[in-house]
């Protein structure tokens, strides 16, 4: 079985994660999502509740599997047999940041490739940074992330 990692943040999980998901099951057998803690990010949700709220987005997926990671990426795909990083590319902007990225992977671990997977058309401006923003002044992210993170936005910002 391929196994693809497809890491992240995820602060929160998007509809437009779970396009990338959806799409990398076409290649991969099975998928990894995996969770960076991410403090430098300073993320609005703990570790704990974006593991969770990924889990319940994914209930649904065959396939795909939730799990966090500290350290390296490429060491990570490694000690999980994935083949394959999974980065999803919305506008040129992102390419230069990912193909930097990308290239010091492979420079690391020549074994595992980097796909590049561009979104759904109505996901291709949408990020986790603009949906927070959104959710904060109170505008509706109905469309943008699934039901059940919606909630927890609301709840994040006490509406």
């Amino acid at each position: 079985m391929k196994l693809g990692i497809c890491p992240g943040t995820f602060d929160p999980v998007t509809n437009g994660h779970l396009d990338i998901i959806e799409r990398g099951l076409r290649i991969f057998d099975k998928i990894l999502i995996g969770v960076a803690p991410s403090d430098r990010k300073m993320p609005l949700f703990t570790l704990d509740e974006r593991l969770e709220l990924i889990r319940k987005v994914t209930r649904g997926f065959e396939n795909v599997t939730v799990s966090s990671f500290d350290g390296l990426l490429v060491e990570y795909a490694r000690q999980q047999k994935g083949v394959g990083i999974i980065r999803g590319l919305r506008a040129v902007s992102d390419f230069e940041y990912e193909l930097q990225l990308a290239l010091m992977n492979r420079k690391l671990a020549s074994d595992v490739e980097t796909v590049f997977m561009m979104p759904s058309q109505e996901y291709s401006f949408l990020t986790s940074t603009i949906v927070k923003e959104i959710a904060s002044f109170g505008g509706s992210v109905k469309g943008l992330v699934p039901e059940v993170v919606e909630q927890a936005l609301r709840e994040k910002f006490g509406r």
